[in-house]
């Protein structure tokens, strides 16, 4: 297995820097390296959305929520659809319509520069994070496909992403997430066929799909996770990245809306694996390993290893759209340089700085993504919302507005990461464990006090 799974590494990663080299000559000023020349076609956005959307959180890391807490965890993901849809909805053609290249700039153009920096920063120090915990995933992988751990092998990987992402810019990104994104679809759809058709199991308890553990899957956490992951997906920079690369703002809503389907098409299949686990394996046997890496190890090779590189292809496209838009976003909206080289070093950098917290990093990729999903979008998805659809008629009040930002990402950040010490300080504990939501809810009500009255 190791010196097939090696080959097809190679194979692999060469086509990614070949597709980077072709790209790289074809860029001409920003838009080209930023924006993917403004030009992409409704197949092009929507596999590209897909592929940024099908990361690490919503294969490895749902596998592993649902063979915990049953089939209702794929929740998470089925509030990702319905926000992508909603987006497809209310709100691409309108942001499509703006021309804006990035999440702030767009809060520039319909707020105030001021607005476009404080959501730029939010961004850039939330994503690396982001991007780190996709590493993080990578280098789980790669420890499981390899049988060993291999930090250089990881440096090796992680280094040509930064460099094809870095070469390439969004033109590189977009064509890599097609090839992605049918990878990732191949590699769960055989892994669903075999337990199901091929393999011999247990029968599956129907129960498996309609229960759940209590210890956190309540009303208030399906209701948080529908404005906290829903959110992102509604209104989240990598998200809204693929409505900025579209032709016009009619594919901008027909790419949300087929992706935000072919998301909740996929969430089947995932929760078809989870539950498959749950009825099949138990604790004592998973001991500390991933459920879908376990379930790979009982696979046939010719099933193994395109599921492998399904995995290995979530991380990446999720990966590479991370870092070519935090960059952009550095470049233009913090130190306003719309420059091909300012870009191109910022990836570099970055991608240093993610990869080194990686290495030393701890944690799983659904709480280091939802850590920065719970900052994000209590800070910035009801403010910018307002600000969206208030652009063309009266416009909002710039200083109430960031407001509603600062407060509603404060309350995100204490209730992430500071819970432990405002229980020390006797904040009551209905407060400090719905901080997210008492977040979203102020950020609404200031933002909607920010509008601008006839």
């Amino acid at each position: 297995m190791n010196n097939i799974f090696f080959i097809a590494l190679g194979i692999y990663l060469v086509v990614f820097i070949i597709i980077s080299i072709v790209d790289v000559k074809k860029i001409k000023d920003f838009t080209d390296y930023a924006v993917a020349g403004r030009i992409q076609g409704t197949f092009a956005v929507t596999m590209s959305l897909l592929a940024t959307m099908l990361g690490a959180s919503t294969t490895i890391g749902l596998v592993d929520e649902v063979y915990t807490n049953g089939a209702p965890a794929i929740l998470w993901m089925v509030f990702g659809a319905i926000g992508l849809i909603l987006q497809s909805l209310l709100i691409s053609g309108k942001i499509r319509a703006t021309e804006a290249d990035t999440l702030p700039d767009l809060a520039r153009i319909t707020v105030s520069k001021s607005a476009e920096m404080i959501i730029a920063l939010i961004i850039v120090i939330s994503w690396i994070g982001v991007i780190a915990g996709q590493l993080v995933a990578m280098n789980s992988l790669i420890q499981f496909a390899t049988g060993r751990s291999d930090k250089w092998l990881f440096v090796i990987i992680s280094a040509i992403v930064i460099l094809y992402t870095l070469l390439g810019g969004q033109s590189s990104v977009v064509r890599t997430d097609k090839l992605q994104a049918f990878i990732i679809v191949i590699g769960i759809i055989l892994c669903t066929i075999y337990l199901y058709v091929i393999k011999e199991s247990n029968t599956i308890d129907t129960n498996t799909f309609v229960t759940a553990a209590p210890a956190n899957n309540d009303f208030k956490y399906y209701f948080t996770q529908f404005f906290v992951v829903g959110g992102v997906f509604f209104l989240g920079p990598d998200i809204i990245s693929r409505n900025f690369i579209s032709r016009d703002e009619d594919i901008a809503k027909k790419s949300a809306l087929w992706a935000g389907i072919g998301l909740f098409i996929f969430s089947i299949f995932i929760a078809l694996i989870g539950v498959w686990a749950k009825n099949n394996i138990s604790l004592n046997e998973m001991q500390d390993s991933k459920a879908l890496f376990y379930i790979a190890n009982m696979m046939p090779v010719y099933i193994k290893l395109p599921l492998i590189f399904g995995l290995l292809s979530a991380i990446l496209s999720s990966t590479d759209t991370c870092l070519i838009n935090a960059s952009s976003i550095f470049a233009k909206d913090i130190i306003r340089k719309e420059d091909v080289r300012y870009i191109r070093i910022t990836v570099a950098v970055i991608g240093i700085l993610a990869t080194v917290l990686a290495v030393w990093g701890r944690g799983d990729i659904m709480s280091l993504l939802t850590g920065a999903y719970s900052i994000y979008t209590p800070g910035i998805i009801f403010p910018l919302l307002i600000a969206i659809l208030c652009y063309s008629k009266n416009g909002v009040k710039t200083g109430i507005w960031i407001t509603a930002v600062v407060l509603g990402g404060l309350c995100g950040l204490m209730g992430t990461y500071f819970g432990s010490w405002m229980n020390v300080v006797h904040i009551p504990a209905v407060i400090t464990s719905n901080l997210t939501l008492i977040g979203m809810g102020i950020s609404l009500v200031v933002s909607l006090l920010s509008i601008k009255r006839k």
